[in-house]
């Protein structure tokens, strides 16, 4: 097969085969690279609208899909529960309530030092922290200009593709979680 044919089928395999989402510039540029000539965004924008359309039939179990600026092949809702059941047979260890603790305030807290997770938490948090890092779910985003420059923590992009977010704006609010009903006491004035 010459390379320079089938630009929508090489797109659509790239999307397939990249264990992360792909960005139409990273499509370009390996397109480009591939063929050996000039491929523009506005046409690979096309086509990645034309697969789009293509996974949106009702007899497609997979769609494509557009998060954090990244296109995705991912299983339609519909049939999130079958494989839900294959993640939980396959799953071989949970995170601890310990890491879920650690990782939601990494999440809405971020940029953060493991010294204001032990504060916040009030128990060490190494091996958790470790265990978020080894997983991917968290990056270090740098180092703090506090004494000592302690590391900061954030999510990472796995993260954000795993919870289907394009932003840490997008993590929902307390005031959507909490029920108003459900205080004791009087509102203060």
């Amino acid at each position: 097969m010459d390379p320079t044919d089938h630009i929508a089928q090489q797109i659509e395999a790239l999307v397939f085969a990249s264990e992360q989402g792909i960005t139409a510039e990273e499509i370009q540029a390996v397109l480009e690279a591939a063929t050996e000539r000039e491929h523009s965004l506005a046409s690979i924008s096309e086509t990645l609208e034309a697969l789009e359309a293509k996974y949106a039939a009702d007899t497609q179990v997979l769609e494509l899909k557009r998060i954090n600026n990244a296109y995705q092949l991912l299983t339609k809702a519909a049939y999130y529960p079958v494989v839900g059941q294959l993640q939980q047979y396959r799953a071989r260890k949970k995170l601890s309530q310990a890491a879920m603790e650690t990782l939601a305030i990494i999440a809405y807290r971020q940029p953060i030092t493991k010294l204001e997770i032990e504060q916040i938490r009030g128990v060490n948090c190494d091996y958790s922290v470790q265990r978020l890092l080894d997983r991917g779910l968290i990056q270090i985003a740098g180092k703090s200009s506090a004494i000592g420059h302690p590391i900061l923590y954030a999510t990472s992009d796995f993260f954000m593709d795993y919870f289907g977010m394009d932003t840490p704006a997008d993590l929902p609010r307390l005031k959507d979680i909490v029920d108003e009903d459900n205080t004791i006491g009087q509102p203060a004035e």
